[in-house]
């Protein structure tokens, strides 16, 4: 978790209850807003989905025989 993304979490407990609530709603509508079928990567991710593809241990689902 980024810096900036634990210092607006603690802010946020600070915050009465109801105001958290508040805060939630407005992030969530921020992100929906943003990527509403949440299929976006951050730039982190990409990164760790580049690695990942990147191993050659990795196996394709479509290699698996699921029968």
């Amino acid at each position: 978790m980024s810096e900036k993304v634990m210092q607006i979490a603690e802010m946020i407990d600070m915050l009465p209850e109801q105001d958290q609530n508040l805060a939630y709603e407005f992030i969530k509508k921020m992100v929906l807003a943003w990527d509403p079928d949440f299929t976006k990567v951050t730039p982190k991710e990409r990164r760790e989905l580049e690695e990942a593809e990147a191993d050659p241990e990795l196996v394709d689902m479509n290699d698996i025989d699921w029968d």
